[in-house]
């Protein structure tokens, strides 16, 4: 999807978190600022990169990153796919759910185009925290929710074995999302998936990605920002039938 990608690495505060690839890269020849949550593909690089389950310093690495790209005027993309933020003492002691809240914060006011999309799994908190966009998507085959459905099923039903009913009480896939107004478009996967032809995969979301960047960098600063306030007190609005 990118070319000239020049990762960069820290929150210049405690440690570089690995869980979180944030970098800058060109969209077609735009130059934009990436942002992504990285799972790992064999065991050694899953516990590298913690699971893709962040921890404080990895939020405020994004944060960093996205603050660089409001000055230098450049567009955010990120990339959800995580199963949630780190819960461990560690990522407690150092304020997890600070830096979650203040990347909210920021984001609803940052005054550059911000496109997010819902590649894997979107765990709760940990995939807010760089999900605040103009514009959201997910891939076809692609969930977003506040909690698992195992977990869900476990607080409302006392037992894991309700999954299934959790799963669709919550309504944690890409149709049923688009459908409530929380996502604005779902992306083709073939057949099976992404990872079955990745590259077509990444073309068609590709394609989407320079579509709506066109119609973000066409509106004024201030109307960017307003469309972007109306969008999330959108959230949750409903007509009774």
């Amino acid at each position: 999807i990118f070319t000239d990608f020049e990762e960069l690495h820290g929150d210049r505060n405690f440690s570089d978190d690995k869980a979180l690839v944030c970098g800058m890269a060109r969209l077609d020849g735009i130059p934009v600022v990436i942002i992504g949550h990285q799972k790992g593909r064999d065991t050694k690089e899953k516990v590298e990169r913690n699971f893709g389950m962040p921890r404080p310093e990895g939020y405020r690495k994004a944060l960093r990153i996205m603050r660089l790209a409001e000055r230098f005027k450049m567009p955010v993309i990120t990339f959800i796919d995580t199963p949630g933020a780190y819960p461990g003492m560690g990522a407690e002691e150092r304020g997890q759910s600070e830096a979650i809240a203040k990347n909210l914060k920021i984001m609803a006011q940052l005054n550059t185009p911000i496109i997010c999309t819902v590649i894997g799994e979107g765990g709760s908190g940990g995939a807010l925290a760089i999900g605040v966009g103009d514009r959201v998507n997910m891939l076809d085959y692609t969930t977003y929710s506040v909690i698992s459905p195992e977990g869900c099923a476990s607080i409302l039903w006392k037992s894991a074995d309700k999954a299934a009913d959790a799963a669709e009480a919550m309504g944690l896939t890409a149709p049923r999302l688009k459908e409530l107004g929380l996502v604005d478009s779902v992306v083709p996967e073939p057949l099976g998936g992404a990872h079955r032809e990745p590259e077509t995969a990444a073309a068609a979301l590709k394609q989407e990605l320079l579509r709506q960047l066109a119609e973000l960098q066409a509106m004024e600063p201030e109307e960017l920002l307003d469309a972007r306030y109306e969008r999330l007190m959108s959230f949750g609005n409903f007509v009774e039938e």
